[in-house]
């Protein structure tokens, strides 16, 4: 499989304003601090973490909602920074998104007709009729009767809002749609459902998923690749079943313990982690997790660890690994 998307030594830091009127530049927030991975055609990729630890904002800058503090994003072999024009147009149109929640992702005055074909309109010149019938034909493949185009956002579940916005970001033709939490916000009940809508889409359409969540069983469930972040850091990359399997750094190892059991009747230990996540404002020394970590020792202090390959495409970037 060729990849697709090609992220290298991703920085993104917010300057930190001291002052009202005459505002001076303080320190900086390293959310994301030196990451890379890929994500290969019609596979997807998991990012996963504690809130705050990078994710959404990695997220923002691929689909250049940020500009990046340093680093590249390739595109199909593309610096997407330096795409103009058409290109700029034919790449906004192949990496489209579904946000968190469906019940404010969607504008309550427009119809789901004039929603979902909003970038369809934008990048294209087909005739309203030739427009209706994609609309038709995508809120079928999403498993909505064509009849709802007539009707407003406020008429739906959530599941079904979803399925809307997943409908909104595929009209195009997408190469990659990068999922922000895509099912946290739903009833337990629906979750499943369309986790599979997007595993069947996936298998249909050949589209790569971003994956951005908190919840390890989505993750397991939908990804094909997990990067594990702490602190604005990938702290351990490599194949989900090969991270599920041997977990290589503490902190993998720390989130993963907290994770609800698949079986009621499973007995694991759960690891207790000291203190509180350090801010991103003034990050510790060192290894950015070893305040927290039993086993860190002086190395670990002084000297950041490099994200480095243990297995077979598993990487952790740990002293002791």
């Amino acid at each position: 499989m060729s990849i697709l998307l090609e992220v290298k030594g991703l920085k993104k830091y917010f300057p930190v304003r001291r002052g009202l009127i005459f505002a001076k530049a303080g320190n900086w927030i390293k959310a994301v601090d030196g990451n890379s991975f890929s994500i290969e055609e019609g596979q997807t990729f998991g990012l996963v973490g504690e809130s705050g630890c990078g994710k959404t904002t990695t997220s923002k800058v691929i689909l250049l909602l940020e500009e990046p503090t340093a680093g590249s994003i390739l595109f199909r072999g593309k610096e997407i920074s330096k795409l103009r024009g058409k290109e700029l147009r034919q790449f906004r149109s192949s990496v489209q998104a579904v946000f968190q929640d469906p019940f404010s992702s969607l504008n309550p005055r427009m119809r789901i007709g004039s929603i979902v074909s909003e970038p369809f309109v934008v990048n294209t010149t087909l005739s309203k009729k030739e427009i209706h019938k994609r609309v038709e034909e995508i809120l079928a493949q999403v498993g909505l009767n064509p009849d709802t185009a007539r009707l407003y956002p406020h008429e739906f579940s959530g599941g079904q809002r979803q399925r809307i916005a997943l409908a909104r970001s595929l009209i195009v033709h997408p190469s990659l749609v990068v999922l922000d939490e895509p099912v946290s916000a739903l009833d337990v009940s629906i979750q499943g459902q369309i986790m599979n809508l997007l595993k069947d889409l996936q298998a249909g359409l050949g589209l790569a998923y971003l994956l951005i969540t908190h919840n390890l069983a989505t993750v397991r469930y939908m990804s094909h690749q997990i990067g594990v972040m702490y602190l604005g850091k990938i702290v351990e990359l490599g194949p989900v079943e090969q991270v599920y399997g041997k977990r290589l750094h503490p902190y993998t190892k720390a989130l993963f313990s907290a994770a609800l059991p698949s079986h009621p009747d499973l007995v694991k230990d759960e690891i207790v982690l000291p203190g509180e996540v350090p801010s991103a404002l003034a990050p510790p020394p060192g290894c950015r997790f070893h305040p927290r970590c039993s086993s860190a020792i002086q190395i670990c202090s002084k000297v950041e660890p490099e994200l480095r390959k243990v297995d077979p495409d598993h990487y952790a970037a740990c002293h002791l690994c």
